[in-house]
């Protein structure tokens, strides 16, 4: 080789030694620095530092999740706060996994690419999270203060009427579809309040099937000593009674016919009222007052019929309701176990 040659060959080397040298000293240079078109959870970090790159982060990924999410209804709010929802983050291993897809591919590659002014096109996953089990909780207790329960129609019976009283809508909160809002907020950083998303519920009585609901009912007007049969919320038949003396009223109140019999026992209450014949089965025949039929609705305290005729329309009897026979029988026949009866004034 001529002396030209290796003078040619050596700087050759030397110019090539310095390109190298050059695109090293490039290659270096970039350490530290995301390379164009990586992103992290879908926010761009291409040409930031690795402190710029955690403050954006923190700012559009961290941020807000941060932000308490609203809920209302009624004019209600209910607040599910960043703490009950145990917000975590992952800042520091977010960058690192930012810094280590800039540097991905062998040197050349990476040369090439500083060359080119060529994207690494790399959109890494968010190291950010919560707890989808607060959500549940959150919701369930959201649930709880606005539920409402459908309230049957009912009757409010007073001893002369019944009264029908409507029946009202229950509300019920979607919780499903509840969770799903709340994600979705979430993950968007939308904290406009969310209008709970609720359905009605209907009551099983309604005002309609009420008659059904009460086929049979009885009130008493204990000061008109009169009985009244009630069939699908209308009178049909009324009865003159006697009921309990002073001292020992028939009780007041809303029961239900708990027991029948034909030509029942007397049972006698172990009462001072009942001298003697305290705690004894007096059997059917002349010595037993309760005649024909029993209808028992609380303590002892049942509707039967007697041969006191005289003491019908007075306040005669120790508690019990007392009827005609003829009345009491034909009223026995009308009235099933389980319907209500009503005492009152």
């Amino acid at each position: 080789m001529g002396r030209r040659a290796q003078i040619v060959l050596v700087a050759a080397l030397a110019a090539l030694v310095c390109v190298a040298a050059g695109a090293y000293a490039w290659d270096r240079s970039k350490i530290g620095e995301i390379a164009d078109g990586v992103k992290v959870g879908g926010v761009p970090v291409g040409g930031l530092s690795a402190d710029q790159a955690r403050k954006k982060l923190r700012h559009q990924l961290v941020d807000p999740l941060k932000r308490p999410v609203t809920v209302t209804f009624e004019g209600k709010r209910y607040i599910l706060s960043p703490r009950r929802l145990r917000v975590h983050a992952d800042l520091n291993e977010m960058v690192d996994s930012a810094e280590s897809a800039s540097r991905s591919g062998s040197f050349p590659t990476r040369i090439w690419r500083y060359a080119t002014g060529d994207d690494v096109h790399r959109n890494l996953p968010a190291r950010v999270g919560y707890s989808q089990a607060a959500i549940s909780e959150f919701t369930a207790a959201a649930a709880k203060a606005i539920d409402r329960s459908p309230q049957d129609a009912t009757i409010a019976p007073s001893p002369t009427s019944l009264n029908p009283v409507p029946g009202e809508d229950g509300i019920s909160l979607d919780q499903a579809k509840l969770r799903s809002e709340l994600t979705d907020a979430i993950a968007s950083g939308d904290r406009a309040p969310i209008k709970a998303p609720v359905r009605s519920t209907k009551p099983e009585i309604t005002t309609a099937n009420l008659a059904t609901r009460y086929p049979t009912y009885i009130t008493i007007d204990r000061g008109n000593f009169t009985l009244r049969l009630w069939k699908n919320l209308r009178m049909v038949k009324s009865y003159p009674i006697a009921v309990g003396m002073q001292g020992l009223e028939t009780p007041a109140g809303t029961y239900t016919i708990d027991d029948k019999q034909v030509n029942p026992s007397w049972h006698v209450p172990d009462s001072p009222w009942a001298g003697s014949l305290a705690g004894q089965v007096i059997p059917p025949g002349p010595a037993d007052p309760i005649k024909a039929r029993w209808m028992g609705f609380y303590n002892g305290a049942g509707i039967h019929g007697t041969d006191e005729v005289s003491s019908i329309g007075t306040a005669a009897s120790h508690g019990c309701i007392r009827m005609l026979i003829p009345d009491v029988i034909a009223l026995y026949d009308q009235v099933p176990l389980g319907s209500p009866i009503y005492i009152g004034d």
